[in-house]
Protein backbone atom coordinates (compact mmCIF):
# COMPACT_ATOMS: atom_id res chain seq x y z
CA UNK A 1 0.00 0.00 0.00
CA UNK A 2 1.38 3.25 -1.16
CA UNK A 3 1.95 5.98 1.10
CA UNK A 4 -0.63 8.61 1.54
CA UNK A 5 0.93 12.50 2.55
CA UNK A 6 -0.83 15.15 4.28
CA UNK A 7 -0.27 18.33 6.35
CA UNK A 8 0.26 18.88 10.05
CA UNK A 9 0.52 22.09 12.35
CA UNK A 10 3.29 22.46 14.50
CA UNK A 11 2.93 24.92 17.16
CA UNK A 12 6.42 27.08 17.10
CA UNK A 13 7.49 29.49 19.59
CA UNK A 14 8.15 32.12 16.14
CA UNK A 15 4.09 31.05 15.24
CA UNK A 16 2.67 28.03 14.02
CA UNK A 17 3.59 26.59 10.99
CA UNK A 18 2.27 23.39 8.91
CA UNK A 19 4.34 20.50 7.78
CA UNK A 20 3.91 17.50 5.41
CA UNK A 21 3.72 13.88 6.57
CA UNK A 22 3.56 10.55 4.95
CA UNK A 23 2.08 7.70 6.07
CA UNK A 24 2.75 4.16 5.49
CA UNK A 25 -0.59 2.43 6.99
CA UNK A 26 -0.40 -1.17 8.09
CA UNK A 27 -3.53 -3.33 7.82
CA UNK A 28 -4.05 -4.05 11.95
CA UNK A 29 -1.27 -2.26 12.89
CA UNK A 30 0.64 -3.73 15.91
CA UNK A 31 2.45 -0.29 16.57
CA UNK A 32 2.75 3.18 15.33
CA UNK A 33 6.97 4.33 14.51
CA UNK A 34 7.04 8.47 13.91
CA UNK A 35 10.32 8.10 11.33
CA UNK A 36 12.30 11.31 10.85
CA UNK A 37 14.99 12.21 7.87
CA UNK A 38 18.30 13.21 8.36
CA UNK A 39 19.76 16.64 8.31
CA UNK A 40 20.28 16.29 4.83
CA UNK A 41 17.28 14.91 3.28
CA UNK A 42 13.19 15.39 3.51
CA UNK A 43 10.61 12.55 4.18
CA UNK A 44 10.32 11.73 0.55
CA UNK A 45 14.28 10.29 0.88
CA UNK A 46 14.25 6.62 -0.67
CA UNK A 47 16.00 5.16 2.43
CA UNK A 48 13.16 6.12 4.50
CA UNK A 49 10.29 5.55 2.23
CA UNK A 50 12.24 1.88 2.03
CA UNK A 51 12.18 1.18 5.13
CA UNK A 52 8.99 3.01 5.54
CA UNK A 53 7.02 0.52 3.24
CA UNK A 54 8.83 -2.70 4.78
CA UNK A 55 7.85 -1.71 8.37
CA UNK A 56 4.46 -1.47 6.96
CA UNK A 57 4.71 -4.72 5.10
CA UNK A 58 5.27 -6.49 8.57
CA UNK A 59 2.71 -4.69 11.02
CA UNK A 60 4.04 -1.09 11.63
CA UNK A 61 2.32 1.42 10.47
CA UNK A 62 4.50 4.22 10.28
CA UNK A 63 4.34 8.50 10.07
CA UNK A 64 7.41 9.96 8.42
CA UNK A 65 7.25 14.22 8.40
CA UNK A 66 9.78 16.89 7.43
CA UNK A 67 11.46 19.17 10.32
CA UNK A 68 10.44 22.96 9.85
CA UNK A 69 13.63 24.33 8.05
CA UNK A 70 12.71 21.54 4.99
CA UNK A 71 9.15 22.87 4.48
CA UNK A 72 11.01 26.36 3.99
CA UNK A 73 13.02 25.17 1.33
CA UNK A 74 16.64 25.81 3.67
CA UNK A 75 19.55 23.29 3.53
CA UNK A 76 20.84 23.75 7.47
CA UNK A 77 18.38 23.06 9.94
CA UNK A 78 16.54 25.50 11.88
CA UNK A 79 16.54 25.63 15.77
CA UNK A 80 16.55 22.56 17.79
CA UNK A 81 13.75 23.89 19.78
CA UNK A 82 11.84 24.07 16.49
CA UNK A 83 12.90 20.75 16.23
CA UNK A 84 11.90 19.36 19.74
CA UNK A 85 8.17 20.82 19.16
CA UNK A 86 8.30 18.80 15.90
CA UNK A 87 8.19 15.62 17.33
CA UNK A 88 6.10 16.73 20.05
CA UNK A 89 3.24 16.95 17.76
CA UNK A 90 4.11 14.64 15.64
CA UNK A 91 4.16 12.10 18.64
CA UNK A 92 0.66 13.74 20.22
CA UNK A 93 -0.63 12.97 16.49
CA UNK A 94 0.33 9.36 15.94
CA UNK A 95 -1.22 8.59 19.39
CA UNK A 96 -4.44 9.95 18.54
CA UNK A 97 -4.43 6.10 16.07
CA UNK A 98 -4.98 3.76 18.98
CA UNK A 99 -1.36 1.88 18.87
CA UNK A 100 1.68 1.89 21.22
CA UNK A 101 3.62 4.53 19.45
CA UNK A 102 7.60 4.33 19.02
CA UNK A 103 9.94 7.27 17.64
CA UNK A 104 12.89 6.34 15.31
CA UNK A 105 15.40 8.92 13.00
CA UNK A 106 17.97 9.17 10.66
CA UNK A 107 21.33 10.81 12.12
CA UNK A 108 19.87 14.64 12.70
CA UNK A 109 16.45 13.24 12.98
CA UNK A 110 17.16 10.78 16.09
CA UNK A 111 19.09 12.78 17.81
CA UNK A 112 16.52 15.47 17.95
CA UNK A 113 14.29 12.88 19.20
CA UNK A 114 16.51 12.07 22.40
CA UNK A 115 16.91 15.43 23.04
CA UNK A 116 13.26 15.91 23.21
CA UNK A 117 12.70 12.49 25.13
CA UNK A 118 15.54 13.84 27.75
CA UNK A 119 13.04 16.89 28.54
CA UNK A 120 10.51 14.44 29.89
CA UNK A 121 6.89 13.67 29.06
CA UNK A 122 7.40 12.58 24.99
CA UNK A 123 5.16 9.95 25.00
CA UNK A 124 6.46 6.79 23.26
CA UNK A 125 7.46 3.20 24.08
CA UNK A 126 11.33 3.60 22.99
CA UNK A 127 13.53 5.20 20.30
CA UNK A 128 15.75 4.33 17.60
CA UNK A 129 18.71 5.70 16.20
CA UNK A 130 19.58 4.88 12.60
CA UNK A 131 23.23 6.27 12.71
CA UNK A 132 23.50 8.56 15.80
CA UNK A 133 25.65 11.62 15.15
CA UNK A 134 27.77 11.23 18.27
CA UNK A 135 30.09 14.03 17.01
CA UNK A 136 31.19 15.82 13.69
CA UNK A 137 33.44 13.07 11.58
CA UNK A 138 36.77 14.08 13.21
CA UNK A 139 35.48 15.82 16.09
CA UNK A 140 35.30 13.25 19.14
CA UNK A 141 36.57 15.66 21.45
CA UNK A 142 32.70 17.60 21.22
CA UNK A 143 30.01 14.77 21.55
CA UNK A 144 26.45 14.99 21.38
CA UNK A 145 25.81 12.39 24.23
CA UNK A 146 25.37 14.96 27.73
CA UNK A 147 21.54 14.40 27.59
CA UNK A 148 21.28 10.45 26.53
CA UNK A 149 21.74 9.08 30.20
CA UNK A 150 18.38 11.09 30.93
CA UNK A 151 16.33 9.05 28.61
CA UNK A 152 13.87 6.22 30.46
CA UNK A 153 12.80 4.90 27.38
CA UNK A 154 14.91 2.17 25.71
CA UNK A 155 17.17 3.28 22.95
CA UNK A 156 18.24 1.34 20.48
CA UNK A 157 21.52 2.55 17.94
CA UNK A 158 21.42 1.19 14.82
CA UNK A 159 25.18 1.55 13.81
CA UNK A 160 27.29 1.13 10.60
CA UNK A 161 30.91 -0.48 11.65
CA UNK A 162 32.57 2.09 9.65
CA UNK A 163 30.53 4.96 10.43
CA UNK A 164 32.92 8.20 10.94
CA UNK A 165 30.37 9.48 12.94
CA UNK A 166 31.12 6.97 15.76
CA UNK A 167 35.02 6.68 16.00
CA UNK A 168 36.37 6.08 17.70
CA UNK A 169 34.38 3.00 18.60
CA UNK A 170 35.69 2.88 22.16
CA UNK A 171 34.09 6.06 22.97
CA UNK A 172 30.77 5.60 21.74
CA UNK A 173 30.44 2.17 23.42
CA UNK A 174 31.26 4.45 26.54
CA UNK A 175 28.27 6.48 25.77
CA UNK A 176 26.28 3.60 25.29
CA UNK A 177 26.91 2.25 28.67
CA UNK A 178 25.91 5.62 30.20
CA UNK A 179 22.32 5.05 28.93
CA UNK A 180 19.82 3.53 31.26
CA UNK A 181 18.56 0.97 28.75
CA UNK A 182 20.52 0.78 25.41
CA UNK A 183 21.36 -2.02 23.06
CA UNK A 184 23.14 -1.30 19.53
CA UNK A 185 22.72 -3.51 16.29
CA UNK A 186 25.81 -3.13 14.35
CA UNK A 187 25.86 -3.64 10.56
CA UNK A 188 29.11 -4.95 9.33
CA UNK A 189 31.02 -2.89 7.24
CA UNK A 190 28.49 -0.11 7.05
CA UNK A 191 28.92 3.55 6.94
CA UNK A 192 26.59 6.20 8.35
CA UNK A 193 24.27 5.60 5.36
CA UNK A 194 24.72 2.33 5.95
CA UNK A 195 26.17 1.72 2.70
CA UNK A 196 28.64 -1.21 2.90
CA UNK A 197 32.04 -1.74 0.64
CA UNK A 198 31.33 -3.96 -2.05
CA UNK A 199 27.40 -4.40 -1.92
CA UNK A 200 25.84 -1.65 -4.43
CA UNK A 201 22.55 -1.46 -3.67
CA UNK A 202 19.95 1.45 -3.88
CA UNK A 203 18.81 3.40 -1.18
CA UNK A 204 15.48 2.38 -0.77
CA UNK A 205 17.01 -1.30 -0.39
CA UNK A 206 18.98 -0.42 2.65
CA UNK A 207 16.32 1.26 3.76
CA UNK A 208 14.17 -2.02 3.64
CA UNK A 209 17.02 -4.52 5.05
CA UNK A 210 17.12 -2.50 8.05
CA UNK A 211 13.50 -3.11 8.99
CA UNK A 212 13.60 -6.18 10.74
CA UNK A 213 15.88 -4.76 13.07
CA UNK A 214 13.67 -2.71 14.35
CA UNK A 215 10.94 -4.92 13.88
CA UNK A 216 12.29 -7.08 16.81
CA UNK A 217 12.92 -3.51 18.70
CA UNK A 218 9.57 -2.79 18.90
CA UNK A 219 8.48 -6.13 19.55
Amino acid sequence: MSATESALTVPLASGSVDVSIATDPAQSARAILVLAHGAGAGMRHPFLAGLAGALADDGITVIRFNFPYVEAGRRMPGRPADAVATWRALVAHAATAGPPVWAAGKSYGGRMASMAASEGDFRVEGLAYLGYPLHAPGKPEKPRAGHLPAIAQPQLFVEGTRDAFIHPLEQFRDVVATCQDATVEWIEGGDHSFEVKGRRRPADVIGAELAPILSRFIG
